[in-house]
């Protein structure tokens, strides 16, 4: 009797271990959700200590993960910092550095034109991005929200709702775009399709929030138009309640089906914004620009039982997020990827071993799809509280309003005792400037594209 128990235990085990059986997608393969917030400032939260915009469900989010409020994206436009999270490079790698092709150059419209789209979009084919690599895992994933690269099989994703350029509407998302606003109805039932198929999946969830435009529901514009808040800030702050709203639709899928103790999530914004108080735009050094309110970002992960939850002091990079996710899912993580892998760092709660962290910033046109540093602006270097931008003299086409390059000379700011960035303490720390430049020269030289900057 005993030898029939134990060969039928043996069996059992044996065939629950096999490749594709539900052991096997729960315990070796985590889900992971991608949460990225679109044009929103690094203090617009309830967590950060924001005191008007609530924000429930991200605080609570917050409260069970390990958050890093001193987070940065390597580039602070839409869809640079998006191919940076599909395929862990800078844009300067990837070659995906503006939004869209320099209408200078080809007129909109042209054939000329949608060739070069089409060009750009190409660029994503030579690399092996995080939905493909997880798909190579045995992983499904659902696109949702913005994607610029075309379909959303062009980027890798099993199942998505982007058409993708040149269908109509698919510049940086078309049918991907109503997610959020609409309701997440599909990911739903991608969540029911995976869960009963017992596969793991990947959730990119990239919603037109708060992005503009900023059409709230009445209800929560009505909630912060009091007060004197002017009526611009009032709708952005609504904006951000709203997509704080579908964040907690999205989590309480994975709660109710019961898979949050084996779902990895991680939360980060493509690039801030500071809401302009008398425009629908975008204020200074915000959107575009590498200051703080243009490239900082929380971002957090959770993974209940795995990551140790609390508030982290490191500087950390949204490069940092690929290979992370890759590790979790136990996928090899391909070779020369910037950022670092910080599982295990989450895992037991010890300091990344870091010294700093690199960015650059490009024009929203690009002047020359071949030539990235055609349109460079800025790279910039931060090692703990110090910060250096150094500006270039790539050519800007529109908004050239958002960078003026006034000053050309290093900027320094120590962001401890000046998070606003207004003191330039570049002549005062000659060797700070020295040293961090010399930095960003080892990472990336300077010399192919004349830099407007003399270090005295």
């Amino acid at each position: 009797m005993k030898s029939t128990i134990f060969t039928l235990t043996f069996l059992f085990t044996w065939l629950a271990l096999q490749p594709g059986s539900p052991a096997t997608a729960a315990d070796e393969h985590p889900n992971i959700v991608l949460i990225i917030s679109d044009d929103q400032a690094w203090n617009d939260y309830g967590f950060m200590g924001h005191e008007q915009i609530k924000t429930p469900h991200l605080d609570q989010l917050a409260r069970q993960s390990a958050v890093f409020p001193r987070g940065y994206v390597p580039t602070a436009l839409c869809r640079p910092s998006l191919a940076t999270l599909l395929t862990g490079h800078y844009a300067s790698t990837h070659g995906i550095t503006g939004n869209d092709p320099s209408p200078k150059y080809a007129e909109r419209g042209s054939q000329l034109y949608k060739d070069r789209c089409a060009q750009v979009i190409s660029f994503i084919d030579r690399f092996k991005t995080v939905p493909k690599l997880l798909g190579d895992a045995g992983y499904l994933s659902h696109q949702s929200g913005k994607l610029w690269e075309g379909s959303y099989k062009n980027s890798g994703f099993t199942h998505g709702m982007t058409r993708g350029f040149p269908e109509p509407g698919g510049r940086h998302g078309d049918d991907g775009l109503k997610i959020g606003r609409n309701g997440i109805e599909p990911i739903k039932e991608f969540v029911d399709m995976a869960t009963e198929k017992k596969k793991p999946f990947f959730i990119w969830y990239a919603p037109f929030l708060p992005h503009t435009p900023h059409n709230p529901p009445k209800r929560l514009f009505d909630k912060y138009n009091q007060g004197g808040t002017p009526t611009t800030v009032a709708r952005y702050y609504a904006m951000c309640d709203w997509f704080d709203e579908t964040c907690g639709e999205l989590l309480g899928v994975i709660d109710e089906k019961g898979i949050a103790d084996n779902t990895l999530v991680v939360y980060v914004t493509d690039n801030g914004w500071i809401q302009s108080p008398t425009s629908r735009g975008y204020a200074p050094r915000s959107k575009q620009t590498p200051y703080e309110g243009g490239i900082r970002t929380p971002i957090m992960y959770r993974w209940p039982g795995k990551i140790k939850v609390g508030e982290r002091p490191e500087v950390v990079s949204s490069l940092d997020i690929v290979p992370t996710m890759l590790a979790a899912a136990g996928c090899p993580v391909p070779s020369g990827l910037p950022g670092l892998n910080i599982l295990p760092e989450l895992e037991n709660g010890k300091a990344i071993a870091r010294e700093r962290i690199f960015g650059e910033s490009f024009a929203h046109d690009i002047a020359d799809i071949e030539n990235p540093q055609a349109s460079l602006l800025f790279r910039w270097c931060i090692e703990g509280n110090w910060k250096l931008l150094l500006t270039y003299d790539g050519e800007v086409n529109r908004y050239k309003s958002t960078h003026p390059r006034e000053e050309r000379r290093p900027q320094l700011f120590n962001l401890k005792d000046d998070p606003a960035e207004k003191t330039n303490l570049a002549k005062d720390n000659p060797e700070v400037v020295g040293k961090l430049a010399k930095a960003i020269a080892d990472w990336y030289p300077a010399d192919e594209r004349k830099v407007l900057t003399k270090f005295e």
